[in-house]
């Protein structure tokens, strides 16, 4: 069994767009933008052995706001940039009661079952409070990147709270006491 870091896609490896204090998911190839140090940081978290794990809501695929062929080509786009082992995402929303639905913890557990991951060992990094939710649920520590959204309910208890990938990856190393 080997730990994981669990990522949200976006605000945590790419940039979101904030409307009215709540972020919303880039709706097209041009705006996904890698956010900086996010290469480098989940280098870090491989070379202390951790498995990289990307786990998106995406439900604008299933409303019809987003193409799927859209989505899939932000994730090709991700791969090329960022060493990820795999990526798994939810098209569903809420009202669709699925168990992969961030904050539950469907992705995580799928995720671990298919690679072998010691959940207890994992962290879940989110930048929402479903992510942290999610992060719990399964087991994991939790860190929250706090970006500071005025429309979205806050995280119940996170592990830790930083402002940006690389800046809590020397507090999942246990190097930022």
């Amino acid at each position: 069994m080997r730990p994981a870091i669990f990522l949200d896609r976006d605000g945590v490896i790419n940039q979101n767009e904030v409307r009215g204090g709540r972020p919303y998911a880039p709706e097209t190839l041009d705006r996904f933008v890698i956010l900086p140090g996010v290469p480098e940081a989940v280098e870090a978290l491989r070379a202390a052995g951790f498995l990289i794990i990307v786990v998106t809501n995406q439900p604008d695929v299933r409303t019809g706001r987003q193409s799927l062929d859209t989505v899939e080509a932000m994730h090709a786009l991700l791969r090329e940039q960022v060493r990820v082992d795999d990526i798994e995402v939810c098209y569903h929303v809420d009202q669709d009661g699925c168990d992969c639905r961030k904050p539950k913890p469907g992705m995580l557990l799928t995720a671990a079952r298919k690679h072998g991951i010691a959940l207890s060992q994992s962290w879940m990094v989110g930048d929402r409070w479903r992510d942290v939710g999610a992060g719990r649920a399964a087991g994991c520590k939790t860190v929250f990147l706090d970006y500071g959204y005025t429309g979205e309910p806050a995280p119940v208890d996170p592990d830790v709270v930083a402002r940006s990938l690389a800046g809590a990856v020397p507090r999942i190393l246990g190097k930022d006491q």
